[in-house]
């Protein structure tokens, strides 16, 4: 399910937001208090509504803060829709704005669309049921567990995670990870996947499905 995070002083709106955006099927968590974000997990999301004027840290400020953790689309809730105020919001990182007053109609294309084109590159962290792939320091974790995967373990991890829900043979794998120069057989990438499964049971799930006569994809 799309996880949406909307911050906002005002809970009336926040209400409101939650209750429009529910009803197209996201799971939208909403705070009132933008210093609590760091109890969060802002990787979880894939879209960040932000409202522009709180007190205690505005959302300028707080978007420059989240953007190096996130790659998800970042849309303002505000009323200030000067010209300055619009490239400042989209030079330090935000996508777009949704002006207050705002209509239920709006938000929800608004948010759909930025949903449907999101294709930005991902840079920090991808988010996939609870297991998040850190892909600076090649590093997978469920919960609060690191896993000990090797550097092949990884790649092959990384490969299916970001192509989650697409079908890859054992040759395809063992082309993206090792390249055609390696001399290797592609019974290789079945051992592998028998010690990245080993390892994921150990910590409580099992991402890698095996579709007969086929090959693997992450669930």
């Amino acid at each position: 399910m799309t996880k949406i995070l909307a911050v906002d002083d005002d809970r009336q709106i926040l209400k409101l937001i939650r209750n429009a955006l529910a009803k197209e099927g996201y799971e939208v968590t909403v705070q009132n208090d933008p210093l609590e974000l760091k109890n969060l997990n802002l990787t979880d999301y894939q879209l960040i509504l932000l409202d522009v004027m709180m007190p205690g840290m505005d959302g300028f400020t707080l978007c420059e803060e989240i953007r190096g953790k996130v790659d998800c689309p970042i849309l303002f809730l505000t009323a200030k829709t000067t010209e300055a105020d619009i490239m400042k919001g989209l030079g330090i990182g935000g996508d777009d704005y949704v002006t207050k007053p705002f209509g239920i109609g709006e938000l929800r294309a608004r948010v759909a669309a930025h949903l449907r084109r999101e294709t930005r590159e991902k840079k920090h962290v991808v988010s996939i049921d609870g297991v998040r792939l850190y892909l600076k320091e090649k590093k997978v974790c469920y919960g609060d567990r690191e896993l000990g995967f090797t550097k092949s373990e990884y790649a092959i991890c990384e490969y299916l995670a970001l192509n989650h829900g697409q079908v890859f043979s054992k040759d395809r794998i063992y082309e993206h990870v090792f390249g055609y120069e390696k001399e290797s057989d592609n019974s290789v990438i079945t051992e592998h996947v028998k010690n990245i499964r080993a390892k994921c049971q150990k910590a409580g799930f099992a991402p890698i499905e095996t579709v007969w006569g086929i090959g693997y994809r992450w669930r």
